[in-house]
């Protein structure tokens, strides 16, 4: 009899390539500041659960950071190990259970262990595993970063999660694949949905929530609906489950959550703020926002700073604008709907990095000093930007940059290289940032033809269609496939030119290339 070793979990379609930035543990120390609390240094660190392993890569590559790691996914385990061989980071990736990987006996203690989407998705014994191996391997200080579906977001969703699973079981066509299986069970809710029965007319969030699924990579969809697992769980469960692992709850590790006053009224605020356990005011805060997805980082004993002391480090914190200054909006969408920020405090801070160089935050202070603008005004609008995407922290130490972008050069030019045959892996390293940085298939291709000398649009275009045709690919601009060749050369040489103006500049800044 054959071995199940998939314990209910997704293995026979393969995760997506994603990056998380959460999981670079040079983003923790802003986060940490903000609150006040003391951030270790990282020498030590390691990923449960790395996926198709994209992400422990480039944040091994980009940094100093000795990276563990096991995924029990033999695929998954073996494209991450074929980046860390190329890359040479070191990077020590295992294709171990979570039990088998605890037990190991060569493994040091880590300052930092990161589990992105895992914890809802894991059976309560592999949890139990983990729990006891972060109280057994997490250093004394160490940082836990943890994510997971959250109650009460997650409530009305949790009976059409059992009942798309049931469908797939029962009404799914034998060797059908599970993407296929997924297509069908959603068409076949779509009809009951039709019928006006009374669960989606008590559960209108629900709908809506079918509705953008079908718009959502069905990999993706195959690995969150479909696990045997899925355990969407308040705050205070989580808090109770790591309690055994003496980890204390930090702050979120989602930066837009570190701003209030896009997430809550102002009475919403003062309500909160009354409450005087940290634990139930997570979850009331939960309630407020209706939080779905928590990402969080906890400690192994929480150390606080006094306010001269965080002041006097957040002036010494440096970041670097990752965005053209143009393509920076003042708009996010946060638990309010869609918030504005201040124009007369993010302006001059955004000016203040506009040239693309890594700044301390006491830097953009003295520049925007004249304007009326203080440290705390300047530390929320680089946490907000932050979390919309447009500025990361950065390595303070050049020995370090120098040190990660002999191996951040080698992944970048295989990935580079890769994305001729495919648009998979949207991310390149940055050994500035310390992980990843978004770049589309097109721009790695423009990439690659300058390594060849094709110094203009025309000709990085002209290589760029000769590889897609020879693959018989064509452009999809505004819903609408160009065919001539004439339309796809004209829509590469435009996309060349603004990569060009505006994308290549910052590539550089962050010597990705």
């Amino acid at each position: 009899m054959a071995v199940d070793w998939t314990e209910g979990y997704v293995t026979d379609i393969s995760y997506t390539f994603g990056y998380y930035p959460e999981l670079n543990p040079l983003r923790v120390k802003l986060a940490f500041l903000d609150e006040g609390v003391i951030s270790p240094e990282f020498g030590k660190a390691c990923e449960l659960g790395f996926g198709q392993g994209l992400g422990v890569n480039l944040n091994a590559s980009a940094s100093i950071t000795e990276w563990y790691g096991t995924d029990f996914n033999p695929a998954h385990a073996a494209f991450a190990r074929e980046l860390a061989a190329v890359s040479g980071s070191g990077a020590k990736l295992y294709n171990d259970s979570f039990a088998d990987f605890a037990n190991r006996t060569d493994l040091p203690d880590f300052d930092y262990i990161g589990l992105h989407g895992i914890w809802s998705w894991i059976s309560q014994e592999n949890q139990s595993i983990i729990v006891d191996f972060i109280r057994r391997k997490l250093a004394v200080g160490g940082v836990v970063y943890i994510s997971y579906n959250t109650m009460p977001g997650w409530a009305a969703f949790v009976p059409m999660q059992d009942f798309l699973l049931q469908h797939s079981a029962v009404m799914g066509v034998s060797g059908e694949n599970r993407a296929s299986r997924f297509d069908s069970a959603l068409a076949f809710t779509e009809r009951l949905m039709a019928l006006n029965s009374l669960y989606f007319k008590a559960n209108p969030s629900v709908t809506e929530q079918m509705q953008r699924l079908k718009e959502k990579n069905r990999n993706y969809l195959v690995h969150e609906y479909c696990n045997h697992n899925w355990h969407p769980i308040s705050f205070a469960m989580a808090t109770e489950s790591l309690a055994p692992a003496k980890l204390e709850y930090a702050c979120s590790a989602n930066y837009l959550d570190h701003i209030d006053t896009v997430n809550m009224t102002q009475e919403q605020q003062a309500f909160l703020r009354e409450i005087p356990d940290p634990t139930f005011r997570q979850s009331v805060r939960d309630v407020i926002v209706n939080q779905h997805f928590r990402k969080d980082y906890w400690v192994k004993g929480v150390r606080r700073l006094s306010p001269f002391e965080r002041a006097e480090a957040l002036r010494q914190q440096q970041v670097i604008l990752i965005s053209h200054r143009s393509d920076v909006s003042l708009k996010v969408v946060c638990a309010l709907g869609e918030a504005t920020f201040s124009d007369a405090v993010y302006n001059p801070v955004l000016n203040a990095l506009a040239d693309h160089k890594p700044k301390s935050l006491g830097e953009i202070e003295r520049v925007v000093k004249e304007k009326g603008i203080t440290l705390e005004q300047v530390t929320r609008s680089v946490i907000a930007l932050s979390g919309a995407g447009h500025i990361a922290s950065v390595h303070i130490d050049d020995t370090v940059i120098d040190k990660a972008k002999k191996h951040t050069d080698k992944l970048n030019g295989y990935l580079i290289n890769k994305a001729r045959g495919s648009g998979d892996v949207n991310y390149l390293a940055s050994p500035v940032t310390g992980g990843g940085v978004s770049v589309g298939r097109f721009q790695q291709l423009f990439l690659l033809a300058l390594s060849q000398g094709k110094k203009t649009a025309a000709d990085q275009a002209w290589l760029v269609w000769q590889i897609l045709a020879g693959q018989g690919q064509k452009i999809v601009k505004d819903s609408r496939t160009l065919e001539s060749v004439e339309e796809n050369l004209a829509e590469l040489t435009e996309l060349a030119s603004v990569f060009a103006a505006k994308q290549l500049p910052i590539l550089k800044a962050l010597l990705v290339v």
